[in-house]
């Protein structure tokens, strides 16, 4: 019986999310922003016309310095479910984010010795 109920709950839980992303996609629809210029092909974005090249030369380094910045803040919340569960690793647990860590110093002095996380490069 308990098994029913948790499926219940779950079925609640779907269709309750469903119901709440239809109703931002309605809401977006008729409270959002339309464009009026039919004849016209203007970029058209939150009500404003833009002004300018949409297509901007963005360096590779920042995209490489955002990619990065996720890679170690998800490899930091490695760290504090290891620190969650240190007593119950033992030493095999030790010595595997000892070697994480190693790994990740090892990564972090690849990055600064090849200078990829400088944004200007001295010639």
């Amino acid at each position: 019986m308990n098994m029913n109920y948790q499926s219940l709950c779950f079925l609640v839980f779907i269709l309750f999310s469903f119901f709440v992303c239809f109703f931002m996609l309605i809401a977006g629809y008729l409270l959002g922003g339309k464009s009026y210029f039919y004849n016209i092909p203007r970029p058209f974005e939150s009500g404003v016309i833009s002004l300018g090249d949409a297509r901007l030369k963005i360096p590779i380094k920042f995209s490489l310095i955002a990619i990065f910045f996720v890679i170690f803040d998800v490899e930091a919340l490695y760290l504090y479910i290891w620190s969650i569960c240190v007593r119950e690793s033992g030493w095999i647990g030790f010595v595997s984010i000892c070697f994480f860590i190693f790994s990740l110093f090892l990564t972090l002095y690849f990055l600064f010795k090849n200078n990829i996380l400088e944004w200007i490069i001295s010639k």
